[in-house]
């Protein structure tokens, strides 16, 4: 029942699709994650998902979290070692702070397409598309995993 009302709030063929477009400039990599309610923290549950999705094995340790939690209207962008020690702190707050506007007004999957956009650009500036012989390392589709906050 969670995952179906998740997926009434997400787009998920949208964001897949920013997934798609943002990638085709880039050799980093593009997850979203959505989470169902829960207590505890939110970042620390988010870089637990970073783990189980296998975001920090991509080769060039560039890849890009968007964790989700639509029922408490939160979210965290994480990214990965290689790209934040040449974008930094600053970057990432400025993606969240465009992203927010949205989600306080529940178009969760605007300000998921926007912070996609976003962070692609970046990625594409830093990390280009290496052309045939770049490999999709992770799916694009949106993730529904539990991560319950445990």
């Amino acid at each position: 029942m969670f995952r179906r009302t998740l997926k009434r709030l997400v787009d998920a063929e949208a964001v897949r699709r920013a997934i798609e477009q943002a990638e085709r400039r880039t050799s980093g990599e593009i997850r979203v994650s959505v989470s169902t309610f829960f207590w505890g923290n939110v970042r620390r549950t988010a870089e637990r998902a970073f783990a189980r999705m296998g975001m920090d094995r991509t080769a060039q340790r560039n890849s890009v979290l968007f964790f989700v939690v639509p029922s408490r209207r939160t979210f965290v962008v994480l990214g990965d070692q290689g790209i934040h020690a040449v974008v930094g702190q600053a970057f990432w707050d400025s993606v969240a702070a465009a992203m927010s506007a949205r989600f306080k007004d529940r178009d969760f999957t605007g300000g998921l397409v926007l912070g996609i956009t976003e962070a692609g650009r970046q990625l594409a500036e830093h990390f280009p598309h290496q052309g045939a012989g770049d490999l999709n390392e992770l799916p694009d589709h949106v993730d529904f995993g539990d991560d319950s906050g445990k």
